[in-house]
This record gives structure tokens, C-alpha cells and sequence, in this order.
């Protein structure tokens, strides 16, 4: 029997897989690979594909949710999670070819390889979410989750400082296909994890029926329907946060490669804040939690505005700040955003619930960076100057995150959630109560 305060044995090996699998993942989908693209000459549209291709590529969770009651969910994430190792060895081989190939032609070849790479993931990611919920007791998901995402922060920290230290100020293409080698090697070793994770029940029966998934139902769940709602509110203004804050940085704000990802792993420290929150999501509950992130993010949208417009200046200490924010506000946004998705979503027909979700969900944060960066590019250096506030292609992206933060911190007004507190409850908690306690116990010793 799982007792109410340890989790089932054998899943310490999920955050050992969570430790490796982010060492991997970090170096290939984040700021290293959009700074090789950027060395390459790429547009703000390939980087925007190159953020968006994993998100989009989620929607064949659709389909694939079909498959698992013929495999089972270890069998599937294990499948797909080895087939796109094999795609980090062959990108690692990319910027060798610099000799023989111009840089458009790597661009593309890096392109195809990064989807084949988020192809294989998300077609396996969709037996991810129910495999955990199977085996995580719901009073403890939430904990689970922030544990996590704290195991994530800390490995994707590592990350990026093994990265910047193996990159240096003016990275050569042998230096980027050591990074990369390194994302192929910690994703072989996450295997050796996922292998020993405890396989959960499986599909439930309705997955095993011939009869068609109702998706359409599923959609118009009203507690459903509301928080895709929110989903797609979000993931329009966090889709293109990463990769052009790191585009700014190296054009605008002229720091070089090793500067930017220094300061970008400060982000995973903002995350692993996170872990405070961690009892106060399965005692308050979800919603609270995701309306101080969305609080959060208008913070953080408004920050980057000033220092585009040159209202402010572009110093080290401003992206510290800026950047150790946003890791919390996407920390506390994306657990919440989970654990809310496994409270509401039903027993029957789980599997189909989650990979809408995630489908939804990737599917907008996967268009936004695209749509995002052919706006950019159609703008081009144009810019427009108001006393001190110049309005640039940058500026335009960050109030129009800021709006659509605003939106999601109004559309999470209007969630289901049984039982959840208030924010109000949540601020007293963290601020008041929380450091009183603290100080209580100090002064009695």
C-alpha cells in the first residue's frame, strides 16, 4: 500500500530521467541550438520554427493514442524517446559539414533533423501524462510535478553552463558539435532510467473499443473546454519567449554566446524557486498558483518592453532578474497547468483527454514563435521613435505577450476547480504566514 507521504517504489528513477533527460533535451531545443542557427545567418522565421516544430509536432498524439493499448505506455515513451537519440547523434555530425555545405544548406539539414527528432517525441509524449498519472496517487501529483520540474531546473542549469563553457565567446563549429555529442550521450543514459520507471495499468477499456473516440465531446467538456481556453491564450504569448529574448540579447543587447547562456541558465535557478510552492498546490490547489504566474509573466512582458524600447538600459543585472523570473513564472504556470488537467480530466477515456490537451496546448505554443517571427521579419529594422521609447519589431513581440498574458490571468478566473483557494489566500500564505512560521521557529531555538 502507498502510504500518503511516499511516492510508489522505483519512481526515484523518474527524476533521475528527468536529471539526464534535460541535460539532452536543454542543448538541442533551447538557446544552444538557436544560437548555432543564428551563427548559420537564420532568419527570426526559422527561429521561430525552430522553437515552434516541437509543440506543433505533438498533434500526432492524436493518432497515436489509438496505438497504446496495443503497446502500453513504458513500451511507448521507451520507443520513442531511443528513436530521437539517434536524431541528436546525426545533428551532432551537422556542423562538420560546414566545409562542404553553405549555411543554408545546414539550416535545412538541421531543420529536417530537428523534426525528425520532434516527431519521434511527440508521438511517444502521448502515453507520458496518463503513464504518471497511473502510478502517481492524485493527493501527491502535485508534489510530484514541482519535484519534477525542480529535478528539470537544476540538470538544465548544468546544461547551460556546461555549454557556455564549452562554447566560449566565439564558438567555432567543432565546439557546437561537442554540445551536441554531449545531448546524445546524457539522452542515452536517460534510457537507462525510463527503463526502470514502475509501468502503471493501462488504457482504460474505452481505449479498447472499436468505437470511435467522441473528441468533439470531449472538447466541449465544460471544464475542459475552459481550460484549453486558457491554454491557448498562453501559449500565444510564452510561444517566442525563449527564442527571441535569446535573438535580442545577441543583436540588440550585444552580448556573445557564453554571456547569453550564463545568463539564460539563471532562468532554471528562477525554476527551481518553484519547489516552495510545491504543498501549496495539493492544499490550495491549482488555480491560485496560476494566477500569481500570470501575474508573473505581465511583470516579466513589461520588463523586456523597457529594455527594448531604450526606456531602460541593457545591463547584466536586468536580464538576472528578468530571467530568473520567467523560470519561476513558467515553473508555476506549467505545474499548476498539469496537475489541473489530472484533477479534471475523467478516468475513462484519460488517455484521449491528455493528448488533446497537450495537443491543444503545443499546437498554439508551437504556431505563436512562427507567427511571431514573420511578423518580425516583416517588419524588419523598421522603427518609430516617441521621445525615448523607440517601437521596433522587438517591442511590438513584448506588448503583444503582455496582452495576451492579460487575457490568460482572465480566463483563469473562470476555471473548474473543486476546493481551490483564492489568490489572496495563496499571497498570505507565501508572504505572511510562510516567513512568520520561519521566524517563529528560529527565535525558539
Amino acid at each position: 500500500m502507498v502510504t500518503q507521504d511516499r511516492f510508489p517504489p522505483g519512481l526515484n528513477n523518474a527524476f533521475y530521467f528527468a536529471l539526464c533527460n534535460a541535460l539532452s533535451f536543454q542543448i538541442v531545443l533551447s538557446s544552444p541550438m538557436v544560437l548555432f542557427a543564428k551563427t548559420l545567418g537564420a532568419s527570426a522565421t526559422v527561429l521561430g520554427i525552430i522553437t515552434g516544430m516541437m509543440p506543433l509536432l505533438v498533434i500526432f498524439q492524436i493518432p497515436a493514442a489509438n496505438y497504446l493499448p496495443r503497446v502500453g505506455y513504458k513500451r511507448f515513451v521507451f520507443a520513442g524517446w531511443g528513436i530521437r537519440v539517434l536524431f541528436i547523434f546525426a545533428m551532432a555530425m551537422v556542423p562538420w559539414t560546414g566545409s562542404f555545405l553553405n549555411h543554408t544548406t545546414q539550416i535545412v539539414l538541421i531543420l529536417s533533423l530537428l523534426f525528425g527528432f520532434n516527431l519521434s517525441r511527440g508521438i511517444s509524449s502521448c502515453a507520458w501524462l496518463p503513464w504518471i498519472t497511473s502510478i502517481v496517487p492524485q493527493s501527491m501529483r502535485g508534489r510530484y510535478l514541482v519535484l519534477d520540474t525542480a529535478s528539470q531546473n537544476a540538470s538544465s542549469f548544468v546544461a547551460f553552463m556546461i555549454a557556455a563553457w564549452a562554447l566560449g565567446a566565439a564558438p567555432q563549429p567543432s565546439q557546437f558539435a561537442g554540445i551536441f555529442a554531449f545531448s546524445a550521450l546524457t539522452g542515452l543514459l536517460s534510457l537507462s532510467f525510463l527503463k526502470k520507471i514502475p509501468d502503471g495499468p493501462g488504457p482504460d477499456e474505452a481505449s479498447h473499443s472499436s468505437t470511435p473516440v467522441p473528441w468533439r465531446e470531449i472538447a466541449h467538456y465544460p471544464p475542459f473546454r475552459k481550460l484549453l481556453r486558457m491554454n491557448i491564450a498562453w501559449a500565444l504569448g510564452y510561444g517566442g519567449m525563449i527564442a527571441f529574448t535569446v535573438a535580442y540579447l545577441k543583436s540588440d543587447g550585444g552580448f556573445n554566446e557564453r554571456q547569453i547562456l550564463m545568463l539564460s541558465s539563471i532562468y532554471f535557478l528562477g525554476g527551481l524557486t518553484s519547489l516552495a510552492f510545491g504543498h501549496h498546490m495539493d492544499r490550495m490547489g491549482s488555480k491560485p498558483i496560476l494566477a500569481f504566474g500570470c501575474g508573473v509573466w505581465l511583470l516579466i512582458a513589461t520588463g523586456w518592453t523597457l529594455l527594448a524600447s531604450g526606456t531602460l538600459p541593457t545591463t547584466g543585472l536586468m536580464i538576472v532578474m528578468l530571467e530568473f523570473l520567467m523560470g519561476l513564472g513558467y515553473a508555476l504556470f506549467n505545474t499548476s497547468n498539469l496537475r489541473l488537467a489530472m484533477v479534471i480530466s475523467p478516468t475513462m477515456g484519460r488517455s484521449h483527454f491528455f493528448a488533446m490537451f497537450q495537443v491543444v496546448s503545443n499546437l498554439t505554443l508551437g504556431l505563436s514563435p512562427i507567427v511571431w517571427g514573420l511578423l518580425m521579419d516583416g517588419l524588419g529594422g523598421s522603427e518609430w521613435r516617441f521621445h525615448r521609447f523607440i517601437i521596433n519589431h522587438y517591442v511590438i513581440f513584448f506588448v503583444g505577450a503582455g496582452c495576451f498574458f492579460g487575457v490568460t490571468a482572465i480566463l483563469v478566473r473562470a476555471l473548474e476547480e473543486p476546493s481551490a483557494a483564492r489568490v489572496q489566500a495563496l499571497l498570505r500564505e507565501v508572504l505572511i504566514d510562510g516567513p512568520q512560521r520561519v521566524w517563529a521557529r528560529l527565535m525558539t531555538r
